[in-house]
């Protein structure tokens, strides 16, 4: 049976396919969508059937917002970290993941739109706050301490 947050989260997910039309056809260098890419899914990280999805996502955002990697730095650190097979940590999901959505980032328009995809980020990165520990020491495990670095 459908519910009114499964009707949500099929209208969260049509934003976001239009969000990620909009922000791969920008041929933007720092490859903003990955900031998209990353909020989104932990924005809905209760709905991830796996652990690596979450945990990207979390690095990710990590990255971009306390390391000040580019979309396109972050990609590339998932590619690293997606080389070796390994197991991957449960995040425990906020209550509230963040004030802003796909929805903000859409109604800012193209002229704003790197902007508040930045404070998406930021804003979902900031109600994982409980994580940041955990997400710091699997980055500097996993990517610092095996030849990860920025391109």
């Amino acid at each position: 049976m459908e519910t009114a947050d499964d009707d949500a989260t099929a209208a969260c997910l049509t934003r976001y396919h239009e969000l990620s039309a909009r922000t791969l056809s920008d041929r933007d260098p720092t490859f903003p969508h990955q900031l998209a890419v990353d909020a989104y899914a932990s924005q809905h990280a209760r709905q991830a059937l796996k652990s690596i999805t979450t945990a990207f996502a979390l690095i990710g955002l990590y990255l971009v917002c306390e390391r000040a990697f580019s979309g396109r730095d972050a990609q590339r650190a998932h590619m690293f970290l997606g080389r070796r097979r390994q197991e991957w940590p449960r995040f425990q999901a906020p209550v509230d993941c963040g004030a802003i959505n796909v929805g903000h980032v859409l109604a800012a328009g193209l002229g704003a739109r790197k902007q508040a995809l930045r404070r998406w980020a930021e804003s979902v990165w900031a109600a994982w706050r409980d994580q940041h520990q955990l997400v710091a020491a699997l980055v500097h495990e996993r990517f610092d301490r095996r030849g990860g670095h920025r391109a």
